[in-house]
């Protein structure tokens, strides 16, 4: 466990790294904030286990006021009745995943604290503290979000920024780390236009931290303007349209 920032009544904490196996990793960050807090993107069944016993280890289990889910993917919702059902939290996600994501397993009698979010976003109180919950749709799911939290100026950016298979949890050095990310972006994400609005939309904000769900942490401006415009001019998706549509040759 991290904590990325720490300072009188606000944490912003990233979890123990329980990735092993097959399953692809992913990060688990917490804000807390006046004794309450948010978890983003909690996991899958494999590190739900662990990963309660690290919540429950910084907080009271009755102070996770919120559940924030980035998108609809396995790795971030497969195991939220498991959270619904020991916690009294309320679990946020697009409005296009309400329908879906009970297909995950989600018990009838918390399915109610599944609660929609706009396609424009919100504000969120966290106990005295605003988080911004700011549209990332297409990038890469069609209903898709990340959170910035004005205090620490970290930006949690879900699967933009991903990168797979390095062994170093923060990015020192942009070029070199290009090897673990470029090919997740180009076919994750769905098309440049999205990409360069994300920029436009994100350089309106204060950003000391890029933390992405998969992979290692970008720190400093000077890292975070490189990401920005490095996405900013990617071909991706549907950029590469006209020759992935093919049909399959003997």
């Amino acid at each position: 466990m991290e904590f990325l920032y720490d300072k009188e009544n606000h944490q912003n904490i990233l979890l123990e790294d329980y990735g092993h196996g097959l399953a692809v990793q992913a990060n688990q960050h917490m804000v807390v904030h006046n004794g309450q807090g948010i978890l983003f993107d909690p996991g899958g069944h494999k590190v739900y286990n662990q990963a309660f016993s690290q919540v429950a280890s910084t907080i009271r289990m009755k102070d996770l006021k919120y559940i924030l889910l980035s998108h609809q993917d396995p790795d971030i919702v497969a195991a939220l009745n498991g959270w619904l059902m020991t916690t009294d939290a309320t679990a946020l996600c697009s409005k296009l995943w309400i329908r879906f994501i009970p297909h995950f397993g989600v018990d009838k009698y918390v399915e109610h604290r599944l609660v929609p979010i706009p396609d424009e976003g919100q504000i969120l109180d966290l106990n005295g503290s605003e988080l911004y919950i700011i549209p990332a749709h297409f990038l890469h799911s069609c209903g898709n979000f990340q959170v910035y939290d004005p205090i620490s100026k970290i930006l949690y950016t879900g699967d933009l920024g991903a990168s797979i298979g390095m062994d170093y949890t923060e990015v020192s050095d942009f070029n070199s780390h290009l090897k673990y990310m470029k090919g997740f972006h180009q076919r994750y994400m769905t098309a440049n236009i999205a990409l360069k609005s994300w920029a436009n939309m994100v350089r309106q904000l204060d950003i000391e931290v890029i933390a992405p769900q998969h992979g290692a942490l970008f720190k400093g401006k000077d890292l975070v303007e490189t990401f920005i415009s490095w996405c900013e001019e990617l071909e991706c998706g549907l950029d590469f349209a006209a020759s992935i549509f093919n049909l399959p040759k003997k």
